[in-house]
């Protein structure tokens, strides 16, 4: 006897007989007999009686046509076949359109879900399609059916949840020492060591671009400057050879000569060996740089997943003091000051500059000069970001000024935000580990459930009791996620699992990754803290201090849950302020569509990035330092500072400093700041020119706004969606 029915989205629901009376009824009424209740009231019976326990919706709908063919009515069975094509048809006709929107390469905020990704390009299509049929599949036979349930009434958000199946992770903070060093073998290709700074540049950018292609999210380098430093002196030793083959003379004495700084000089008035070495130290300078240069053209135009994203790049730099190490930052920064191509800023790698005092931040430490040099260099480029070495949570105990290697005991930042330090099962550090998966919760709609219990405390209370509910779901959620993806072998990702990720070493290839997947974090994050407030006080965080001592509290409490979690679970799990893109706009979208227009809280076409102040909110930088700071604490998982100036900030890197100093003085872990910039996307001419209409250099009027969208910048807008578009134009300065 039928009890129970599995629906096509994966519920279940209890055995209604009406419903299969009223599919027969419908099928009889497009014959010239007609109706028969009879026979209707015959055929239900049978099979609700003859049916198993549980049973799907498509066998019981083919029971319902073998008792119709069996019966004098078959015309009947020909209509109610016919309907269940047509009801067929009805249900693919949404994936139909979706696939023609994509073929069309129309713009909407399906095609327009990843900004980095050109969905307009073969490849890109191909990505979408697989991506939009792959969705369903994980609804129906991976996840749970409370999850589903959840995902459905717009609770939570599983990102990249098309990659779900591939049983990939998210990210990783590449120890490119160890493929410097040793080569490696990844699939077809092979790389040996790297003997000078051009080969160990392209080997950073190959380590990159086949990880992409192995995991889902994004790549980054932790200590750049320390990895590529060794290969300064490896390469001016190479120009003291050459110089020994045509002088004929023994300079091997000058090989491993201590040098305060490369810089390059006039070779004029000098004689003898300090020629020679000058000579040579110019040589070794111009070669970084083209190093440099080339490193950053790589990431700009080589293309990952299939090519038609190039990759989600990252790098980490700036406490590296010695001489080589010193190069390579000044180098690196002066390329990404003159720009790729024709003098346009290059979108990747996302560059993040590691403030720390003794080091590279304060007027009397070694690397000071290169700290205003970064300065000077986002005052025109948007990058470095700026990472705070010095915030309480990103101090190590194993930190050494005297330690080569201190590197490994410095917070290393994925460049939209991600943050991977603490570490219950190894070392505390951020090499060689990373995001495993995240999950967001909608915490506006908790709140908008919440909105009309009038006692204020009784409201605050049931909203902690319905993000109590949720919390439970997201975690579960990303443990029955870790439980699938552990199952995956070591050979299904050749250089992250055999090269990159901690432990990984140890691993053969037919061995499963579940032995090292430890070492990565589970991330809960969360997007609308002011909406969420709004409908809870009236007021955002932002504009009243009791909204902002809610908002702590709120995320307060999640950083006490996933503490529970990681106890409950044995994971690494942390709170992710999470940078919303696709997202940002969805989520407004479903919850407007059942609970209509609310002021302030659905009024417009996104919701605030996780913990930050509204962007359309008039205040200064230090009262947003101010506000957003302790978030910073709270959400180990990634988080990020941003600052709107205005105008041309080119001639002003003091007001990149002054937001580092905020960041400094308000205990702040990452910021960054946007200004404006326009590009003319014809001939790629930059400059700060308010409302500019046309290109001063080739008259073009196609001209746009080079703009970060959630912590990485995008080369045209033309490629958000209408959620980030909608920010973008609410977006006021800072002042």
């Amino acid at each position: 006897m039928i009890q129970t029915v599995i629906k096509r989205d994966g519920r279940i629901v209890g055995f209604n007989e009406e419903k299969i009376k009223a599919a027969i009824r419908k099928a009889m009424l497009q014959t010239e007999r007609g109706e028969d209740e009879a026979l209707i009231q015959r055929i239900t019976d049978r099979i609700a009686m003859n049916g198993e326990a549980q049973m799907t919706v498509e066998s019981i709908q083919d029971r319902v046509e073998l008792e119709l063919m069996k019966s004098p009515r078959k015309e009947v069975a020909k209509k109610y076949i016919a309907y269940r094509n047509q009801r067929s048809i009805a249900r693919k006709a949404k994936t139909r359109d979706l696939f023609l929107e994509i073929i069309e390469a129309k713009n909407n905020d399906v095609t327009r879900e990843n900004a980095n990704m050109n969905t307009d390009s073969p490849a890109g299509m191909m990505m979408k399609f697989a991506s939009e049929t792959t969705k369903p599949f994980v609804d129906d036979y991976l996840l749970s059916a409370e999850t589903l349930d959840a995902v459905r009434h717009n609770y939570i958000h599983i990102h990249d949840k098309d990659y779900y199946p591939t049983k990939s992770l998210t990210c990783v903070q590449h120890p490119l020492d160890k493929i410097l060093k040793d080569g490696f073998f990844a699939g077809h290709a092979e790389s040996r060591p790297a003997k000078r700074i051009e080969t160990a540049g392209v080997i950073a950018c190959i380590s990159l671009e086949t990880a992409q292609n192995e995991m889902h999210g994004g790549q980054a380098i932790p200590a750049f400057d320390f990895y590529l430093a060794p290969f300064v002196r490896n390469s001016l030793i190479e120009e003291i050879k050459t110089l020994e083959k045509l002088t004929g003379k023994d300079l091997s004495h000058l090989y491993n000569r201590e040098v305060d700084d490369f810089l390059s000089k006039e070779l004029e008035g000098l004689e003898g060996e300090e020629r020679l070495f000058q000579h040579a130290v110019n040589r070794t300078v111009a070669r970084v740089h083209q190093a440099m240069e080339a490193f950053i053209h790589n990431m700009n135009t080589i293309h990952s997943r299939g090519g038609n994203q190039v990759v989600f790049s990252s790098i980490n730099y700036g406490t590296d003091t010695s001489a080589e190490g010193r190069c390579v930052i000044r180098e690196l920064l002066k390329s990404t000051y003159e720009g790729v191509g024709n003098g346009a800023t290059a979108i990747f790698p996302i560059q993040i500059w590691k403030k720390k005092r003794g080091v590279s931040y304060l007027p009397e430490d070694r690397n000071y000069d290169l700290y205003q040099l970064a300065c000077k260099v986002t005052a025109r480029r948007f990058f470095p970001n700026f990472v705070n070495l010095d915030a309480t949570y990103n101090f190590h105990e194993k930190w050494d000024a005297n330690d080569p290697k201190r590197y490994l005991y410095e917070v290393a930042t994925m460049g939209c935000r991600t943050r991977v330090f603490e570490n219950r099962y190894g070392e505390k550090t951020s090499v060689g580990r990373g995001n495993l998966s995240f999950t967001t919760i909608n915490i506006v709609r908790l709140a908008i459930e919440c909105m009309n219990i009038l006692d204020a405390e009784e409201r605050i209370k049931m909203f902690f009791k319905k993000l109590d509910e949720i919390l439970e779901i997201a975690a579960k959620q990303l443990n029955d996620r870790f439980d699938f993806q552990k199952t995956a072998l070591a050979k299904q990702f050749p250089l992250v699992m055999s090269r990159l990720w901690n432990g990984a070493e140890n691993l053969r290839p037919g061995d499963t990754i579940e032995p090292v997947m430890n070492q990565g974090t589970l991330g809960i994050g969360f997007i609308g803290l002011a909406e969420c407030l709004v409908a809870l006080t009236g007021k955002h965080h932002g504009e009243s201090d009791d909204s902002q001592k809610l908002g702590l509290r709120i995320v307060s409490h999640m950083r006490s849950r996933v503490n529970e979690f990681a106890d409950r679970y044995g994971h690494n799990f942390s709170v992710l302020a999470t940078p919303a893109e696709g997202l940002a706009g969805r989520f407004t979208r479903k919850d407007r569509r059942t609970f209509g227009i609310i002021k302030g809280v659905t009024d417009r076409d996104y919701y605030t990035n996780s913990n930050h102040v509204p962007v359309y909110y008039h205040c200064s930088p230090r009262h947003k330092a101010k506000i957003e700071a302790p978030y910073h604490e709270l959400t180990r998982g990634g988080h990020i500072f941003y600052v709107e100036i205005d105008g041309d900030a080119t001639h002003n890197p003091k007001a990149i400093s002054d937001i580092v100093d905020l960041m400094d003085k308000y205990n702040i872990g990452y910021g960054s700041v946007n200004h404006n910039r326009n590009r003319c996307m014809q001939c790629g001419y930059e400059d700060a020119t308010p409302n500019m209409q046309s290109c001063p250099k080739c008259g073009s009027i196609s001209i746009d706004r080079l703009q970060r969208i959630t912590g990485y910048l995008v080369g045209t807008t033309d490629r958000w969606n209408s959620g980030k578009l909608a920010e973008l134009r609410d977006r006021v300065v800072h002042k």
